[in-house]
């Protein structure tokens, strides 16, 4: 954070110096790292993945997965959004949002097998899901970091999804007995589980 000043523009650029700021806003985050939580969810329409995609870089989480689901919608993949790039405008918008530098690390398109074994080893994992979570998921705190988050996509998990969530580790946790949308379940749960962290 500083300020920056052209000092000329030629035909090979612009020239220009900065100079930082020499104190410090508790509202500048800039290149503070990336919060260590995973968020994977299930690929959904286009419209609600732009919303995500933006409050997810917003908060600060390290990675953003969008998985294949067996009750997704195959067709959303072959949006405009991820074809021509357009996400980045999203992701980067939520940065500007939080006065932030540092982008998310961001996936589409692969299985939800292929997005857990990618995660590290150690990571605590949580899924939610409204149909079999006998718990809140404020019950899961205090965590262990990293962690990852799964969210469904707008059907929600199969019967086998949960199977392998489970399998894997993850412990099913719901955020009460309204059905929300899915852009919205991300950020509930993602400021419950920063509340850690912050």
């Amino acid at each position: 954070m500083g300020k920056g000043r052209i000092l000329g523009i030629g035909l090979e650029g612009l020239d220009w110096a900065f100079e930082p700021s020499t104190g410090t806003s508790r509202h500048y985050v800039g290149s503070d790292p990336l919060d260590p939580i995973e968020l994977v969810v299930g690929m959904p329409r286009p419209q609600t993945a732009r919303k995500i995609l933006f409050d997810a870089a917003t908060l600060g989480v390290r990675a953003l997965r969008f998985v294949m689901t067996e009750k997704g919608d195959a067709s959303y993949r072959q949006s405009t959004l991820w074809s021509s790039g357009e996400w980045r405008r999203h992701v980067r918008a939520g940065l500007e949002q939080a006065f932030a530098t540092r982008e998310p690390e961001i996936s589409y398109g692969e299985s939800l097998p292929e997005s857990i074994n990618e995660l590290p080893d150690a990571a605590t994992l949580i899924a939610l899901d409204n149909y079999e979570a006998s718990a809140p998921l404020l019950s899961a705190l205090p965590i262990v970091f990293p962690a990852a988050i799964f969210v469904g996509g707008e059907r929600g998990w199969s019967a086998a999804e949960r199977d392998l969530l489970r399998g894997k580790g993850a412990t099913l946790h719901h955020l009460g007995r309204r059905v929300l949308r899915t852009e919205t379940a991300c950020v509930a749960a993602l400021a419950l589980i920063r509340s850690q962290l912050h």
